[in-house]
């Protein structure tokens, strides 16, 4: 085995944690490497989830208002018709310059990149197959663990690559499938769901709990229910597949609800019921690392120490939620940390998106949450179908609603449904950062005609001072 150079960071994993922690590592002088076993840099985010995903979600939306919308605007095309191929290697190239962006980003901050599959042997030391004869041995005062997390596999269900598949396969179907079955009623099925039926095909959902997308504000939830269902999605709520078998090139389904059973056919089955950290390989059991046996995930203290000297842990691979912006902030935490530096994350301000079409985004306390507590609040809405800007572009579905304290009125929680709420809640997130009231964004100037007069507008409305509002 050849033993390399000591570090002063290890980081196993590549992806918005790994690369993040390690530019960060890199600017306050630690010499560090990444280990990624993938041919490509940028983890699942890069080449298997939050980037290819949204390539596709807008270039199925462009082709569905080709075909569907334009015409109201004034713009006449013939006939519209779709170039699978041709749309799947856009996604695939916006992919290959994102991966190629982080591989420069690194070697530009003279991090060492080696490519293989790492364990951990003892404290410090870390052995890479990188599938040569003889295997690396990097030394490492610290290790990050960034390997991120893999969708769950469930008993019955098993992934074929073809006809049951994971999120992955479901980003590069080679034709659109007739009718589509997804599996979880979650932010990935969703948007999933959203490609594949704008492009065509028919698309239900099967979804064991009664509701879609439970984490989300309940109006918020109720509403993005109706607007999918007026797109064409068909839910099944409190409904379990029993049973799936591919047969003559369908999946022929067996689904549950209560007393009742259902048969059900699906050119390709999507199972979307979430995601589990990966950690097989790593060594972690032999060296004594503490993880959660219900989750799996790996327990850390406030630092993102786990329960070994010297193994930190971030994203995917800890409690919270599996966001690729979490990972990114956890990373830049730990590494401040082992620099003697109070990094930290404030957890209460994490943004959650679903990308479907109305967007939906949100941070903070939803309204049931506030009530479970028992804090006096006061909510103000508006919906975009007030605001100019939403007029103009002919997307009034969907509101912002605001929730504050109901005798301080500092902001508890921001939930949008809309056009661009993905980037109308960074807003949101500095507000609740900075402890700010509904008075605070009430009194903000915001630009006319903008979507983000719909924020300050339901501001404005908490105190019952609305313009516009009814």
């Amino acid at each position: 085995m050849a033993q390399q150079a000591q570090f002063d960071l290890v980081i196993i994993g590549s992806g918005p944690g790994g690369y993040v922690a390690a530019v960060r590592a890199s600017q306050l002088g630690l010499k560090t490497a990444v280990v990624e076993k993938n041919a490509r840099l940028g983890g699942v985010c890069l080449n298997v989830g939050c980037i290819p995903s949204k390539a596709l979600l807008d270039s199925s939306e462009y082709y569905h208002l080709a075909r569907e919308r334009f015409a109201e605007y004034g713009i006449k095309t013939g006939k519209v018709s779709l170039d699978l191929a041709a749309m799947l290697a856009r996604k695939d190239k916006v992919v290959e310059e994102l991966t190629e962006n982080v591989r420069k980003l690194l070697e530009g901050n003279n991090i060492e990149i080696v490519q293989g599959t790492a364990t951990i042997n003892a404290p410090g030391t870390i052995e890479v197959d990188t599938g040569k004869k003889k295997k690396t041995t990097l030394a490492a005062k610290n290790i990050l663990l960034a390997t991120g997390s893999a969708p769950i596999e469930v008993k019955g269900l098993e992934f074929d690559g073809k006809h049951i598949v994971s999120s992955t396969e479901a980003l590069s179907f080679d034709t659109v499938p007739k009718h589509l079955g997804i599996v979880g009623g979650g932010y990935i099925g969703l948007e999933l769901g959203s490609v594949w039926n704008r492009l065509g095909s028919k698309v239900t959902v099967i979804e064991m709990l009664p509701k879609i997308a439970t984490t989300l504000d309940g109006q918020v939830g109720r509403t993005l229910d109706r607007i999918l269902k007026r797109q064409g999605l068909a839910f099944k709520l409190n409904t379990k597949v029993a049973k799936a078998t591919v047969a003559r090139g369908k999946v022929r389904t067996v689904l549950e609800s209560g007393d009742n059973t259902e048969e059900m056919s699906f050119d390709r089955l999507l199972v979307s019921i979430g995601r589990r950290p990966l950690t097989r390989g790593l060594g972690l059991e032999e060296l004594g690392v503490e993880t959660d046996p219900k989750t799996g995930q790996i327990l850390v203290d406030e630092t993102y120490r786990t329960s070994v000297d010297g193994i930190y842990a971030i994203g995917d691979l800890v409690p919270g939620p599996m966001l690729a912006h979490k990972a990114s902030a956890e990373g830049t935490a730990a590494v401040e940390c082992m620099a003697g530096r109070a990094g930290e994350v404030n957890y209460d301000t994490i943004p959650a998106v679903v990308y479907t079409w109305p967007e939906v985004a949100s941070v903070g306390l939803t309204e049931e949450q506030v009530r479970e507590r028992e804090i006096p609040y006061c909510v103000g809405s508006f919906p975009f179908s007030g605001a100019g800007r939403a007029r103009c572009m002919g997307e009034t579905d969907g509101f912002v609603k605001l929730i504050s304290h109901g005798k301080t009125d500092r902001i508890l929680g921001v939930h949008i449904i809309g056009p661009r709420a993905a980037d109308m809640i960074a807003e949101c997130v500095l507000a609740l950062e900075f402890g700010a009231s509904s008075e605070d964004i009430s009194r903000t100037i915001h630009g006319h005609p903008t979507f983000a007069e719909a924020l300050m507008e339901a501001a404005m409305n908490v105190r019952k001072c609305s313009i516009y509002a009814s």
